[in-house]
């Protein structure tokens, strides 16, 4: 006796209906809507044999393709992407930063092209190829080479790889995209969506590490410590150099730009210093947190920028945040206010920075972000006065990389199951881009 299944699929115009058997498989498409698919389901399997219920799973997903392509519908299409869970061995192409002769200096150091995060030898025990490079810039870098074939993208917001809808287009297999760390802008994530990619990060993973190094550098700005720093260098001498312009945390007005993970982690951090601290964010903090913290909430930034001794930046980049803080609004802040940006680079405008740096406007500027990423030999942040910059490093400490490394890994073996990954992980989900990058 025959055993048929069906399987059902829900198409954004239009119900589809498939049955087959062990050697047919006969699609019924309603002809009188055209679209491309959002999200596809297997109901059932009528048969006990696992590989069988692979072969139908297989069988059908060749018929949706083939649909696809007597239709004209691109390869890149949604629903061509969101068959994510599909048998078979997967290419993962991972883009780290060169750790070069400090590779070896560590057992731990899991972030860079040399450590791969630490999942080669699982990935290809499985059957799958993993290819890590740290070459991800210009026509002819190594990745360019593999975006044709490639079915998993893995970046991190040290050495990003920069993922436009260009390279979207032209990744016909690529179905995940995952951020090893927290912060997926380098993703075009409206590309993303409408081509129904999962992108997915680490979420939390280094959060902590980040708020401890927004305390430092708030620290470090405050006290004018680079200046000494640097007379102890070159052989000088003089309090008075420094003096002049150090100062006591206690007692300063700081305020976050965005309250997420990391800026309730600072300002959890801060409460110790006797600071008057304040935020601004889309959402009003848990009452019982904000008494915690002690924190006041402000709806308005432009209100609350003038009150603040220092700025920090804890904001995500989006289309909104992109160029925020440009001339006028740090001439809204406090004359000689500290900024403290390590969230992203590109929320500053660039030269609004440097111009306020030099007249004074701006007393000392710190992050590690910058825009591009790597930054270049003349980006004018290397230059400017008053400036505490470094690379991007927060959020990269061994420890941080012990857990992002981690996250990656139960994310890809979730992924090969075909199952869930914990919902805070999504920043891109069956065309829906996570609201925090609206």
């Amino acid at each position: 006796m025959t055993s048929w299944t069906l399987v059902s699929g829900l198409y954004k115009h239009f119900p589809v209906e498939i049955f087959y058997t062990r050697r047919h498989v006969i699609s019924l498409f309603h002809p009188n809507y055209a679209s491309i698919c959002s999200s596809f389901c297997f109901l059932q399997f009528n048969c006990s044999s696992p590989a069988r219920k692979m072969a139908m799973k297989l069988a059908a997903t060749s018929a949706i393709r083939s649909f696809a392509s007597s239709s004209g519908i691109s390869g890149s299409s949604a629903f061509a992407r969101c068959l994510h869970a599909s048998a078979g061995s997967k290419k993962i192409v991972g883009v780290f930063y060169k750790a070069n002769e400090y590779a070896a200096k560590n057992p731990n150091f899991l972030g860079c092209a040399e450590g791969a995060l630490g999942i080669r030898e699982w990935l290809e025990s499985q059957g799958h190829q993993y290819i890590v490079t740290d070459d991800k810039e210009g026509p002819n870098c190594e990745l360019e080479k593999h975006i044709p074939d490639l079915h998993v993208l893995i970046s991190t917001p040290f050495h990003p790889a920069y993922v436009t809808e260009e390279r979207i287009k032209r990744a016909k297999n690529l179905q995940l995209l995952l951020t090893a760390g927290v912060g997926s802008d380098h993703i075009d994530l409206k590309a993303a969506a409408a081509a129904g990619l999962t992108v997915a990060e680490v979420t939390g993973s280094n959060v902590v590490s980040v708020a401890e190094d927004e305390l430092m550098r708030i620290l470090i700005l405050v006290r004018n410590f680079l200046p000494g720093y640097h007379q102890v260098i070159t052989g000088e001498w003089n309090v008075a150099g420094i003096a002049y312009r150090a100062y006591d945390l206690e007692g300063k007005t700081v305020g976050t730009v965005g309250a997420g993970r990391i800026g309730r982690l600072l300002l959890q951090r801060l409460k110790p210093f006797n600071c008057n601290l304040l935020y601004h964010d889309r959402l009003k903090m848990d009452p019982e947190l904000e008494n915690q913290t002690g924190a006041k909430f402000e709806e308005d930034l432009d209100a609350m920028l003038p009150k603040c001794d220092i700025v920090v930046i804890n904001t995500p980049l989006t289309e909104q945040t992109r160029g925020l803080f440009n001339k006028d609004k740090i001439a809204k802040m406090k004359k000689g206010v500290l900024i403290v940006n390590n969230a992203r680079g590109a929320i500053m405008d660039t030269q609004a920075v440097v111009d306020a740096c030099s007249s004074g406007q701006i007393g000392g500027y710190s992050g590690d972000v910058w825009y591009p990423q790597p930054a270049p030999k003349d980006h004018p942040w290397r230059y400017m006065p008053n400036q505490a910059m470094t690379p991007h490093i927060s959020g990269t400490t061994i420890d941080a990389q012990l857990r992002y490394a981690a996250g990656v890994k139960d994310m890809l073996d979730r992924y090969f199951k075909g199952e869930e990954f914990p919902l805070q992980n999504y920043i891109v989900k069956e065309g829906k881009i996570a609201s925090q990058y609206l």
